[in-house]
């Protein structure tokens, strides 16, 4: 068994988990075929306008670097269909890690929410070395939930994610339509700030398409994603890439 390092109270200041209260989401996930998305593209390209982030070609790069415990406590939450659990990673967009996030996705009976501390490179160089002393400094409640996670359930960096996004937004339901693809993972987190190489793509050729939506899902979004024969899945492209460490 793992040894679990005590953190006592005097570490952690009053404000060590943010409990302001988070406004959740609804997220349907489907795994699409080349042709259902080329399909799919050219439909919602009619329909919606792409997110103002993406370059030139309407897409861009995420990439996620996953932290999990040595007991793999989120992966096997996922795997269980734990109804509330919760997972912690790195992010920045594009090819240079210039704006990294840390970033909590919570999900809790089919929905979900997020929260987000801004980390500067430095920073996260440090977090990848673990030198976690400027998490616990930082007076940031993720900062430090972060912080108390990784020194008393030795939570650490297990798995990087990356993949090519096309996004398209509809204000009414506050709608944001995603295509997922090339979905790539290395299990190596050190090359996370540099160059991302000699990756392994587990789900060759297939998109993710994520709905996500506040209240309710417009009829005009519901038909433009429409797949025949196809239901809603519960696609965790964490999960799957975890496969290969």
């Amino acid at each position: 068994m793992t040894a679990v390092i005590p953190v006592t109270t005097a570490e952690i200041p009053a404000m060590m988990i943010n409990k302001t209260p988070v406004s959740f989401r609804h997220e349907l996930k489907h795994l699409i075929t080349p042709g259902e998305d080329r399909i799919i593209s050219d439909r919602l390209g009619r329909l919606f306008p792409r997110d103002s982030h993406a370059g030139p070609g309407g897409v861009y790069q995420v990439n996620s670097l996953y932290f999990d415990t040595p007991e793999d406590k989120a992966l096997l939450q996922k795997i269980s269909g734990v109804d509330k659990r919760e997972k912690f990673r790195l992010r920045y967009y594009g090819e240079s890690p210039d704006f990294l996030r840390l970033e909590k996705k919570i999900k809790k009976g089919g929905l979900c929410s997020k929260r987000s501390a801004r980390l500067s490179y430095k920073q996260a160089e440090k977090l990848l070395k673990g030198d976690i002393a400027f998490l616990l400094e930082s007076k940031d409640p993720l900062m430090i939930e972060l912080y108390s996670k990784m020194r008393g359930e030795l939570l650490m960096p297990r798995t990087i994610v990356s993949y090519e996004r096309e996004a398209f937004i509809f204000a009414p339901g506050n709608v944001r339509i995603t295509l997922d693809r090339k979905v790539c993972t290395c299990t190596s987190s050190a090359v996370f700030l540099n160059t991302l190489s000699n990756f392994l793509e587990p789900e060759p050729g297939n998109t993710v398409l994520e709905v996500k939506y506040d209240a309710f899902l417009p009829d005009i979004v519901r038909m433009a994603v429409q797949v025949p024969d196809r239901k809603t899945g519960a696609f965790s492209k964490y999960a799957v890439c975890r496969r290969f460490g």
